[in-house]
């Protein structure tokens, strides 16, 4: 069965607000998804060739939550103080279509690293300041204080450079993959969401 297109985010404000207006974010009955990392500018024609990283998932998990993000946000949703770092929502195992777990850790920064497991998309994940993020991509936290750093969307409290939907994928101004920052591919790269 083909994948829908659910998002296509070229820039990095407003991907949480144009998710939640497209009507297949809460129309659409899927089983599974797709997420594609995709550098900014490419002409649609030439995604699948120019992505750094291509996942999906393939254990029908949807099946709990009706069907879409929607739903599964309603029963984790991405808001300040719905819990703590300890209290994320569910973690997905992926299947590699490009990359593998050692390339999606590399494009996260060095500390991140100590931070996280590759081979998931997580939901809902909560940092240290009891603020949410909407979607890691290809990570599952595992002492996740620091989820703005490498998870996606934002709902409550974030300290003022932490602005828009990748509120710190460039804390240390560096566009390397050095401290706290993600790679200069990630960070320039679109997150597009598929259901299935």
């Amino acid at each position: 069965m083909p994948y829908a297109s659910l998002c296509v985010s070229h820039t990095h404000r407003r991907a949480t607000s144009d998710v939640s207006q497209n009507p297949g974010y809460y129309a659409i009955v899927a089983e599974d998804m797709s997420v594609w990392h995709v550098p900014n500018n490419f002409p649609l024609e030439h995604w699948n060739l120019a992505a750094i990283l291509c996942y999906h998932t393939i254990n029908r998990f949807l099946r709990l939550y009706r069907g879409n993000l929607f739903e599964l946000f309603k029963q984790y949703p991405v808001r300040y103080n719905v819990g703590t770092p300890s209290n994320r929502g569910p973690a997905i195992p992926i299947v590699y279509d490009h990359g593998d777990r050692e390339s999606t850790m590399m494009m996260y920064g060095s500390r991140s690293r100590a931070e996280v497991e590759a081979g998931f998309i997580t939901f809902r994940a909560i940092n240290c300041e009891n603020a949410a993020t909407a979607i890691c991509s290809g990570v599952k936290p595992i002492s996740g204080f620091n989820s703005e750093q490498y998870c996606i969307g934002g709902g409550g409290y974030f300290a003022a450079q932490q602005c828009g939907d990748f509120p710190s994928f460039d804390w240390d101004r560096v566009s390397s993959d050095k401290g706290w920052s993600t790679s200069k591919e990630m960070m320039e790269s679109a997150v597009l969401l598929f259901y299935r």
